[in-house]
């Protein structure tokens, strides 16, 4: 089963009370950016392709709020607002097709690689009370023309997963996570 990959662990930081925009919760070897907009991201490119994770905050219970996607200096961007309770974990890795949990089915995603995202510590919005992302499937941004599009955010058993089609072989990328809102950061690099 593709789901009993091996998984680095990764210490989530928990931020009580505290916090700006600009605190990561998380911080993994391959982070580069713990900015929160797309005008003030000061990241550098990422420079490694292979999987990325790190834990969820026990008892997290999160909702995809909103998908954003930016060009910056290097890299594109792709933001996952989260609403609900506690820090996301993630699995993020290339994947050679978009396969939906659950369910088996193909998703048919333009580009020429798939990055697979998998947002640990997820529920369910009637679970977490947090209306969900409404808009397109898939997100495209005409500004950052590298990523195709993020597909399908779907939510099976506390994993929100989505698929990220990019115009490239399999460029390298960086995963952060960011407070206040909760938020999963892939960049991914453009050069």
């Amino acid at each position: 089963m593709r789901n009993a990959l091996v998984f680095v662990s990764i210490a989530v930081a928990a931020v009580a009370g505290c916090g700006t925009d600009t605190t990561p919760v998380a911080t993994p070897s391959t982070t580069t950016s713990t900015t929160s907009t797309f005008a003030d991201a000061t990241g550098e490119v990422p420079t490694d392709a292979g999987p990325k994770s790190g834990a969820a905050s026990p008892g997290a219970a999160l909702t995809v709020s909103d998908i954003r996607i930016g060009r910056q200096p290097g890299f594109d961007r792709v933001v996952f607002e989260l609403g609900g309770t506690g820090a996301p974990g993630w699995q993020v890795s290339y994947a050679d097709s978009a396969v939906q949990d659950g369910s088996g089915k193909t998703v048919d995603v333009a580009g020429r690689s798939i990055l697979e995202v998998r947002i640990l510590g997820s529920a369910y919005p009637f679970d977490s009370t947090v209306p969900p992302f409404a808009g397109p499937d898939p997100v495209t941004d005409p500004g950052a023309p590298a990523i195709t599009g993020v597909y399908k955010k779907l939510v099976y058993e506390g994993v929100t997963q989505s698929f990220i089609g990019i115009d490239a072989d399999q460029p390298p990328f960086a995963v952060t996570v960011l407070a206040d809102p909760p938020r999963l950061v892939v960049d991914i690099a453009t050069q």
